[in-house]
């Protein structure tokens, strides 16, 4: 799990940001989210497919990317 701040390159502190939950669905399809991106108009949720097809045209004015998707692979291993 990390999150960056692509507006300073920084790396925040994991603690700032809530851990999504299966309560949190992609915008684009419904699935579960694992992506959490802030923008100047809000935040948007993204599942793994959606935030790697949109990272590109979203870093260039997010705020900040808060990216779930190794949970993922944690998840098969149980």
């Amino acid at each position: 799990m990390s999150t960056i701040s692509t507006n300073t390159g920084a790396v925040d502190e994991l603690a700032s940001e809530p851990q999504l939950t299966a309560a949190d669905r992609c915008d684009s399809c419904g699935a579960q989210a694992y992506i959490r991106v802030t923008v100047n108009n809000g935040e948007l949720l993204f599942c793994a497919h959606h935030g790697k097809k949109h990272q590109e045209k979203l870093s260039a004015i997010a705020h900040s990317w808060h990216d779930e998707t190794a949970r993922l692979f944690e998840e098969q291993r149980a």
